[in-house]
């Protein structure tokens, strides 16, 4: 049986992007066309693809079946016509890439304007995503993570700066009213403004002291979304209504400006920066191979003091 690839690819489109009119903003076409297409590829199967209802559109189980044997086989084929843009004499194509949003925010602007204007002839899709997807399935070259999220069988390429630290600051009206932490544990008296993964998961306020670990849990006004909703914290804590903490580097305006005041300074936690990560197991595509190369060459940022 014959089948049309622009078919069978807007249908991989539509399946990892779960809609239609996501699945147009995904690949640049129309909702219209992919969903013509998919049309056409469900009447020359003989079978439903997708249920469709006016809120979703999810994959039948002969959907999911093919999308498990065609996501990996187009890969192939994008990596076979791939081999072809190395002969080019600057790499071009389209490198999608999944970070969280703190790496959109803090890792990333040093190197992009810089890495586009070294190579025109590449599009860059940035996915900012705090979910910890499978970076491969939502249909991405690469991503970054930090290391206790890597998978273990990625190829990691450092990014960004080697060391950073999570910073614990608050309005100085705030600390005026409320007195000054002098340990970790003094924040359980504090109001203290929190952020909550996609997951569900709020993790504890982690600090550390000649090699003493603490993490303490504290209470507040005001839960966010972490990444999505974290400057909706900082314009809190900026107004007096709490605690924040939070990367140093997010945080570092607002403290060089006298905005936030820093507190518990000796006890902040330093953690590992963060790695572009890919997959090992098949050809890296040109644009990516140049983003590598790119970011080892470039090196990171000074190390917070």
């Amino acid at each position: 049986m014959k089948m049309d690839l622009g078919d069978l690819n807007a249908f991989v489109v539509v399946a990892r992007a779960a809609g239609f009119r996501e699945g147009a903003r995904a690949s640049g076409s129309s909702a219209s066309a992919l969903s013509e297409a998919v049309r056409r590829l469900e009447a020359q199967l003989g079978v439903r693809l997708f249920n469709r209802t006016t809120r979703s559109v999810v994959p039948t189980e002969a959907g999911k079946g093919l999308l498990d044997r065609l996501g990996p086989a187009l890969a192939e084929m994008e990596d076979a016509l791939d081999v072809v843009n190395g002969f080019r004499d600057k790499p071009a194509g389209t490198l999608r890439l999944n970070v969280p949003v703190s790496a959109a925010r803090l890792v990333l602007p040093h190197i992009v304007p810089r890495f586009l204007a070294a190579y025109p002839d590449i599009q860059l899709e940035v996915i900012t995503d705090d979910s910890f997807v499978d970076m491969l399935a939502a249909g991405c070259d690469a991503g970054i993570r930090y290391d206790e999220r890597l998978e273990q069988d990625m190829i990691a390429v450092p990014i960004g700066p080697r060391v950073q630290r999570f910073a614990t600051a608050a309005a100085p009206a705030y600390l005026d009213q409320h007195g000054r932490p002098e340990h970790p544990r003094d924040l359980l008296n504090h109001l203290c403004l929190r952020g909550r993964f996609t997951s569900g998961v709020m993790s504890p306020w982690e600090f550390q002291r000649d090699g003493q670990v603490l993490r303490v849990d504290p209470t507040g006004p005001l839960i966010v979304r972490n990444g999505g909703s974290t400057d909706l914290a900082v314009a809190a804590a900026i107004a007096g209504t709490g605690v924040i903490y939070l990367f140093e580097d997010w945080l570092q305006p607002h403290l060089a400006s006298g905005a936030l005041e820093p507190i518990l300074q000796p006890w902040w936690m330093r953690f590992s920066g963060p790695f572009l990560y890919y997959s090992g197991r098949r050809l890296v595509p040109a644009p990516l191979r140049a983003f590598i190369d790119f970011v080892k060459a470039d090196g990171a940022p000074p190390v917070p003091g």
